[in-house]
């Protein structure tokens, strides 16, 4: 294509062909074209939407209640341990064995105690036989006096004598008491009904007073000991229903009553010592089972809830999203209890509000969305 040259008062201006111009007009209408066409795609694009699932709020009836960990123990723990000297003849029960009140639990060699045992009711005998003696001689002796035939001093004799009978009998007495009991404690008995936790001592043993035989431990009633924080205090108080599972038992639920609250609370931790009476007839729980508590400190109420899924925090708000027609709707609610997998909303939702349990993540306030089925 040629170009020439055209000449404007002085100056010269480059003149396009014919041929040029139409080039360059074709090339206009094309881009003209071009963006009508993509304008055109761009409103034909279909607006996004985000796929969600929903949960329907619903009223429930709920209790609240506090949630904490403890430790089962037997409500008492005895060491047995032997009131007499000797050695240990027979050994009724082994470690683990249950065991009633008076049960026979071991002997200890009682032949030298039989012995003494003898002996000391000889000589209560004995002395009581002196004692009739004397006595029979009093009464004699009494008359005679009352007659002026003997003289006073032979009187106080024989008076003497009678007293002194007396207190020898009444040592007698108590020797063979004595000799008695330690006879009978040959033989050691339970004396609560529980089970044998350990076994001190073996058959053939020798034993001195206040040597440690057997640990005995009371399993019914056990006992819950757990704490509490401090903020938490105000809504304890003895006789309240506890609740607790163990891991022994997954989905068995068992039962007690707060028993005792400690006077004090303790200063590094800030938590109150409690303990809570649970029946265990059936000796199903064991001392040193873990439990996972609830205690329930108010009457049950109907309340709304939602799944703790559906919660979003920032900071101390916490957010949820709410399907209205096919829009999302950004809500600021105000939480109570937990119980289990829901949460009760206190403000900010109505029963029967569509919440969105999946997908909220990519939600904010107006987005459209697909709720899946």
């Amino acid at each position: 294509m040629g170009v020439q040259k055209i000449t404007f008062s002085g100056s010269t201006m480059p003149r396009w062909s014919s041929a040029a111009v139409l080039f360059v007009a074709v090339l206009m209408v094309l881009s003209v074209f071009s963006l009508t066409a993509c304008q055109k795609e761009k409103k034909a694009e279909p607006e996004r939407l985000v796929n969600v699932r929903v949960w329907p709020a619903e009223i429930k009836k709920v209790q609240p209640y506090l949630e904490t960990t403890g430790t089962l123990r037997a409500d008492e723990e005895v060491m047995v341990s032997s009131e007499v000297d000797g050695l240990i003849k027979k050994i009724h029960v082994k470690e683990g064995m249950p065991v009633s009140a008076r049960t026979l639990l071991m002997e200890i060699n009682e032949t030298d105690y039989q012995l003494d045992w003898k002996r000391s009711e000889a000589a209560f005998k004995q002395t009581q036989a002196s004692l009739d003696n004397a006595q029979a001689e009093y009464k004699r002796k009494d008359a005679l006096y009352q007659e002026e035939l003997i003289t006073k001093q032979q009187f106080d004799d024989i008076s003497t004598r009678v007293s002194l009978a007396e207190a020898e009998l009444e040592r007698a007495k108590a020797t063979l008491a004595i000799s008695r009991e330690k006879l009978v404690r040959t033989k050691i008995y339970s004396p609560l009904v529980g089970a044998v936790k350990d076994k001190k001592v073996s058959v053939g043993d020798y034993v001195r007073n206040g040597t440690p035989l057997l640990q005995l431990i009371k399993i019914d009633p056990l006992k819950l000991s757990f704490t509490i924080s401090e903020k938490d205090v105000a809504g304890l108080k003895t006789g309240q229903k506890v609740v607790f599972t163990v891991d022994a038992f997954p989905g068995q639920q068992f039962q007690g009553n707060v028993s005792l609250l400690y006077p004090n609370v303790e200063e590094r931790t800030r938590t109150l010592q409690v303990e809570a009476m649970v029946p265990n007839a059936k000796h199903i729980l064991k001392p040193g089972y873990f439990a996972r508590i609830q205690i329930f400190t108010q009457a049950s109420r109907d309340a709304v809830v939602i799944p703790i899924t559906a919660l979003l925090y920032d900071g101390a708000t916490v957010r949820i999203f709410v399907v209205n027609g096919n829009k999302a709707q950004e809500r600021i609610i105000k939480t109570g209890n937990k119980y289990g997998e829901v949460v009760e909303v206190l403000e900010g939702l109505k029963e029967k509000e569509q919440i969105v349990v999946v997908g909220q993540n990519n939600l904010s306030e107006g987005v459209k969305v697909n709720v899946a089925r």
